[in-house]
């Protein structure tokens, strides 16, 4: 099995910044990507910026050159640092993990956190 923890969320004004973090563990050999998405009320999550052990990172246009992903698949933590902070960057932002590979297990499997709140306001 398999566990993703979040941590950093919370409440920020307009212009200001978070980090949020994410920690793997588990029965985990490799993992392909990690990444963070985001759920407004009433939206559909959405892809918000990942990370590969091969390739860069890759960002949505909401948040391109205001946030930076960074970590190490190889130990299993990625970290979000959000910049200038908009309203609308307000949502439950969730760590994953795509095509992780266990010991003991054939197929790799897909992995999500239980989700921090962030909410920007004045």
């Amino acid at each position: 099995q398999v566990q993703l923890v979040e941590s950093g969320g919370g409440l920020v004004q307009p212009g200001g910044s978070l980090t949020l973090s994410c920690i793997a563990s588990g029965n985990i050999f490799h993992i392909s990507t990690m990444g963070w998405y985001r759920q407004a009320p009433g939206k559909q999550r959405e892809l918000v910026a990942q990370i590969t052990g091969t390739d860069g990172p890759r960002y949505s246009d909401p948040v391109k050159g205001r946030f930076i992903i960074f970590g190490d698949t190889a130990k299993n933590t990625m970290n979000l640092q959000m910049n200038n902070l908009k309203p609308e960057d307000t949502a439950v932002y969730y760590c994953y993990a795509e095509k992780v590979f266990s010991i003991g297990v054939g197929a790799p499997n897909d992995y999500w956190g239980q989700g921090t709140q962030v909410t920007v306001s004045s």
